[in-house]
């Protein structure tokens, strides 16, 4: 059997920003509109700085507005609630991020309860979760989280239509695994989300046409655990030992192996990652549309 095709994020992502730079010059031309996206930063964990600071970079290439919110550490939660509830009466503002992990004295929840969902951006409101479990369409449709977007969009880029296959998602989580679920369910595929308490793991994971590895452990999925020929989405971002004393990235997919044997694989680093900013500019500009009343571009 060949080695895998390699799903490129990286070079699909760069299609969808340049997409989405035509849509906003469009909204500025046809309707006096221009996207803004809020970023909100509390702390400095220097992960979430070089995030923030790309964001910021590919919204303004983008031709849309970007407004960044940089709170100390010691922010209370009552600032950064009044801060979310000015950000929600601005109507400049069509998207709002708030960067996770908060600072222990903030419940995150709380935080995500304050958005004005339709400026939920990330798509973790309960309105959105809510939406998009039950398959709302039409001017009530549902923000999507950014990450499972850009999955979806990869799939459906190199399989075409995924009507009636199964997909395995291995991980749980309110920001990957269950909405990377209900969208596929949403595409029609028969979906099982696996987890650490699942009985006979990597059997379970065989019988999956389209695996999507969402556990944030490293090169945790094996070549034995999938099936020959099936689409491989590895969403994990894990930094390891590398050599010379040096880290590196990897996977949750033992990438090396698992070529022999799938039938397409998304790298990492260059796979999903590139396709989450990618698909918070594109949120911002369905965002923005359906608060001015205008029927978003299908980008």
């Amino acid at each position: 059997m060949s080695e895998a095709n390699i799903i490129d994020g990286k070079a699909f992502a760069a299609g969808l920003r340049e997409r989405v730079g035509k849509a906003v010059t469009r909204l500025k031309a046809d309707h006096g509109l221009t996207p803004g996206l809020a970023v909100v930063l509390v702390g400095e964990n220097p992960a979430s700085e070089v995030y923030v600071r790309n964001k910021a970079r590919q919204t303004a290439e983008a031709g849309m507005q970007s407004f960044e919110h940089k709170l100390s550490l010691e922010t209370t939660q009552a600032e950064l609630l009044a801060l979310v509830d000015k950000l929600n009466k601005d109507p400049a503002v069509h998207g709002i991020l708030v960067q996770l992990p908060l600072p222990d004295q903030i419940a995150e929840q709380a935080v995500i309860d304050a958005l004005d969902p339709a400026k939920d951006v990330d798509g973790f409101h309960v309105i959105n979760v809510g939406r998009l479990s039950t398959g709302t369409t039409g001017a009530n449709a549902p923000m999507v989280p950014c990450t499972p977007l850009g999955c979806i969009m990869l799939l459906k880029d190199r399989l075409g239509n995924l009507s009636g296959l199964n997909a395995v998602v291995i991980g749980r989580s309110n920001i990957v695994g269950k909405p990377m679920a209900q969208l596929l369910i949403k595409e029609s595929c028969t979906v099982t989300i696996a987890h650490s308490r699942t009985r006979d793991l990597p059997a379970v994971a065989r019988g999956a046409d389209i695996l999507i590895a969402a556990v944030g452990r490293p090169q945790m999925i094996k070549a034995d655990w999938i099936k020959p020929g099936a689409a491989v989405i590895d969403v994990g971002i894990n930094r390891v030992a590398g050599e010379g004393g040096k880290s590196r990235i990897v996977g949750d997919v033992d990438t090396a192996g698992a070529k022999a044997v799938a039938g397409a694989i998304t790298p990492v680093p260059g796979g999903v990652g590139p396709m989450t900013i990618a698909c918070l500019l594109a949120n911002t500009v369905t965002a923005a549309c359906r608060q001015a009343g205008i029927e978003p571009p299908d980008l």
